[in-house]
């Protein structure tokens, strides 16, 4: 049977390729739609579902909760899922620390997979960050520089900011500042560095630089298109379908063997 999936956030930029993405899977469905309260869309069909403002009452319908809404919406979402017993996937960027609090909180009782990217590539990214970061040790400089499209909301970005506390716990510690300006003065020893550009439609880019004397190491991630986090989102899907409760990356789900469709 199709896991009946209920994606939050649907019209938006990742919940339509999340969208698009499930119903091209042949074990899934998209069982529930769900957008923000006065969207113009609600109550059409929206990838073969009704559009809905409702997720609570809808659940019963579904298998598995993937949120791309909003950081304001995301208690409220998490709460729904945790009520109706779904495991819930998470892409939202930008949570503060009560809500990522809430999220772990409702890992006690229901599978919770959380990334701030989905790309499996960014995974491997982290991957070799914290082995770069071990082996060079804190004489090497560490900046992270990240460029997305104009419209994004926060900044740094959720990966960027993964990638810095990657670093710093690769290093043992080190105090990581977002962005220069004025008489900045000489850059701390240890210190991690992460600045944000914003520019024209950019999927998402991330640099990892590590500076020594005389030489310089690049680590480079460049997203293409919204196709590689909707990937990571059904593999993520996959993993937790079946599963009672816990906290989860996507780190989790590759080394669990869920590969990419």
């Amino acid at each position: 049977m199709a896991v009946g999936v209920a994606i939050v956030g649907a019209c938006g930029r990742m919940g339509s390729e999340v969208m698009r993405t499930v119903a091209l899977q042949p074990d899934m469905k998209v069982a529930v739609a769900v957008e923000a309260p006065g969207h113009p869309l609600l109550g059409s069909s929206v990838g073969g579902a009704v559009l809905t403002a409702e997720l609570e009452p809808a659940l019963q319908g579904c298998d598995v909760v993937v949120d791309f809404s909003s950081c304001e919406a995301v208690p409220a979402n998490v709460r729904a899922a945790v009520k109706a017993g779904r495991p819930f996937v998470c892409g939202v960027t930008g949570l503060d620390d009560a809500t990522m609090a809430g999220l772990r909180d409702a890992a006690a009782r229901v599978p919770v997979v959380y990334a701030a990217n989905f790309s499996v590539g960014v995974a491997v990214l982290a991957r070799l960050t914290a082995e770069a970061a071990r082996l060079l040790g804190p004489g090497f400089d560490a900046e992270i520089v990240e460029t997305h499209h104009r419209g994004k909301k926060d900044a740094p970005s959720g990966t960027a900011r993964l990638l810095a506390e990657t670093v710093r716990d690769a290093r043992g510690g080190g105090d990581v500042r977002s962005g220069r300006d004025g008489a900045a003065g000489p850059k701390p020893a240890g210190e991690i560095g992460v600045s944000a550009v914003r520019t024209g439609d950019v999927v998402g880019e991330h640099v990892v630089v590590f500076g020594g004397a005389g030489e310089r190491l690049e680590l480079v991630h460049r997203t293409q298109s919204r196709a590689a986090f909707a990937s990571g989102v059904v593999a993520a899907v996959r993993f937790v379908r079946g599963r009672t409760r816990g906290w989860f990356t996507l780190a989790d789900v590759l080394d669990s063997g869920r590969r990419v469709p």
